[in-house]
This record gives C-alpha cells, structure tokens and sequence, in this order.
C-alpha cells in the first residue's frame, strides 16, 4: 500500500490547495486580481468549490488522479447541473512531485449551465451489502473520460473557466 491511497484525503486536499494556487496565480500574473474562491459548508450538491472571476460563478466539483492511472469515468452529482455555470475539473497529477497537469473538463462555455446527466449511467454503491448487492446511487452518474476537454496548461483551464482574462 503506497502514501496514495493510504493518505487519499489529505493528498486530495493537498491537490485541491495546489489547483487553487495555481489558478490564484494564473490571476496575478495577468493582473486579473478577479478571482475568488469559496468553499461549501455542507457537501450535498456534488460541487467542492465555487469560483468567481471576470463576472463567472463556477460550483467546481473537482476529482484528481494520478499521470498513468487507468481510471476511464469519474462519479458525478446530478445536483451540479442545478449550479449555473458548474463543471468537473479532473485534474491528473504527477505522482513524485505533485505538479499537476493535464487538467480535463466538463461543462459548458462560461455563463452556461452543465449538460445534462439525466441520460448517464446511474453509479452503484462500491460496496454490496451481505448479499453482495450493489444498491443503486440515484443521485450520481457515471460520466466517461471521453466526455471532458483536455487541457495541457493552467491558462487553458482558467480561460475555459472564465473566459479570457
């Protein structure tokens, strides 16, 4: 068992952290100064952060992986298509170093609500119960990697975001 999945929260905050930085970043050095992240209280309605830059409100539900992985769909919450402007950014990561990138993304051009989920498949539970039966998730959809944009760089993914700074 590698730190990875034994500490998998704290490398996904860790992550979470560095995206942010790095979009804080991308802000500065363009002398945007717009951007500003804020966090839900409560994680119900499938989103991890919201951002607000150049007039765009984006509920981000966000999911990283490691450069290599095999891993073909991401989990997503049927509630993010409510949000305006809400998006899955994937963001796959160098497993020594941590420097991220690619980043891939599903949603719409800024100002514009997801596509819908409706019509994907329905998740199921990772775990059975006694009998091994895996109950349906109804409010979770599995969404495949196909479906998102890559992007190489910080700056494509901020101008997918928000437009052009």
């Amino acid at each position: 068992m590698t730190e990875h999945s034994q500490h998998s929260s704290y490398r996904e905050k860790l992550i979470e952290h560095l995206l942010v930085g790095e979009l804080l970043k991308f802000s500065w050095k363009t002398k945007d100064f717009s951007l500003e992240i804020s966090k839900p209280e409560v994680d119900n309605s499938g989103y991890d952060l919201i951002a607000e830059a150049n007039g765009v409100i984006r509920h981000i539900q966000l999911k990283a992986t490691f450069i290599g992985s095999a891993t073909a769909t991401q989990k997503v919450h049927i509630s993010l298509s409510k949000k305006p402007s809400g998006c899955v950014v994937l963001v796959y990561f160098n497993n020594e170093t941590l420097d991220l990138g690619p980043y891939y993304f599903f949603g719409a051009a800024p100002g514009q609500p997801l596509p819908s989920l409706e019509n994907l498949k329905i998740a199921t539970h990772t775990k059975g119960d006694a009998t091994g039966f895996k109950s349906e998730r109804p409010n979770i959809r599995i969404l495949n990697k196909g479906s998102f944009t890559k992007l190489q760089t910080i700056n494509e993914l901020y101008n997918q975001l928000f437009g052009s700074a």
